[in-house]
């Protein structure tokens, strides 16, 4: 049988329990829709041991572009590293990084939405003090990507994020007429606090945030998100006080179009590359619950 979601401000995912095939989430603009989830998060299909910077990537089938844009900043120039579907597409998202970089684990989510039919950009958030940076998941790479995020101004690096996803809306060439597609943000960790940030700030079509530490600070800039955002945290997160994530439900209830899910794991349970962090059955029922909300607020395509 599968999994039904109905229309509540908080999910709690039961442990060890996987979303099927098909779901049916509220939309999060208070309609009801049906929404196929073609297929669930499987880590191990989705660790290539190179993915190329600039060229063509065949995924399970699915020819998938890659490539490498600037956005041009005050200071310099951001790399902004793109997947483009074979399948024109209607909507982009952009997909922020966690602390260690646009490295493995950035490039296989990239990978997912571009094959589920977005425009897909990645922006480079340490580029104005370690452009390129991409660490492993090592005690060491932690460190190291620790002290990178304690240099970033956080309200910078969301003003580069905005650019970065106005400019992917444009598709990889501005239309004469100055026509734009729909941009979502999705984030993780670091890249979770950016992707509020971006909300707040950037009016994207929707927001998927995953654990981000600094949202419970910055509810604040609740009435400034007018999009459908999707939050994900963990019930064992020792990073994310749970006082933080009661803070996150009682800020948004009676709020529609937000949603709050929490999963029965720790932090960054998504990333499938980290053993010390990684928990499959929530890292699945999540981004299955993603991909509907996506879906919904957000289609790939016109189909």
């Amino acid at each position: 049988m599968p999994m039904i979601w109905r229309t509540v401000t908080t999910i709690h995912q039961q442990p060890r329990r996987i979303a099927g095939l098909y779901g049916s989430l509220g939309n999060p603009l208070g309609r009801q829709d049906v929404v196929e989830i073609i297929e669930t998060h499987q880590p191990d299909r989705l660790r290539p041991n190179h993915l190329p910077t600039v060229g063509a990537v065949c995924h399970d089938g699915k020819m998938v572009s890659t490539s490498i844009q600037r956005v041009e900043l005050d200071g310099g120039s951001m790399d902004l590293h793109v997947w483009t579907p074979t399948v024109p597409p209607t909507a982009a998202i952009i997909v922020i990084q966690e602390i260690f970089g646009v490295g493995e684990y950035i490039r296989a989510v990239a990978m997912r939405l571009a094959e589920a039919g977005y425009l897909v950009g990645a922006p480079d958030v340490f580029w104005r003090f370690a452009p390129g940076w991409e660490s492993d998941h090592s005690v060491e790479g932690l460190t190291a990507s620790l002290g990178n995020a304690q240099q970033l101004d956080v309200p910078q690096a969301i003003s580069d994020c905005v650019a970065a996803a106005q400019q992917l809306s444009h598709g990889l060439q501005a239309d004469a007429d100055g026509a734009t597609m729909p941009a979502g943000v999705i984030g993780f960790c670091l890249g979770g606090t950016l992707a509020w940030g971006v909300a707040a700030n950037g009016q994207p079509s929707v927001c998927v945030s995953y654990y981000g530490s600094g949202v419970p600070s910055m509810l604040g800039l609740i009435d400034q998100v007018d999009c459908p955002t999707l939050f994900h945290f963990g019930s064992k997160d020792a990073y994310i006080p749970s006082e933080g994530v009661e803070a996150v439900s009682a800020a948004i209830a009676n709020r529609p179009g937000f949603v709050l899910n929490v999963e029965s794991a720790g932090h960054a349970f998504d990333n499938h590359c980290s053993d010390m962090f990684y928990d499959q059955p929530a890292a699945q029922a999540a981004w299955a619950k993603t991909m509907a909300f996506l879906t919904s607020a957000l289609p790939a395509s016109l189909q």
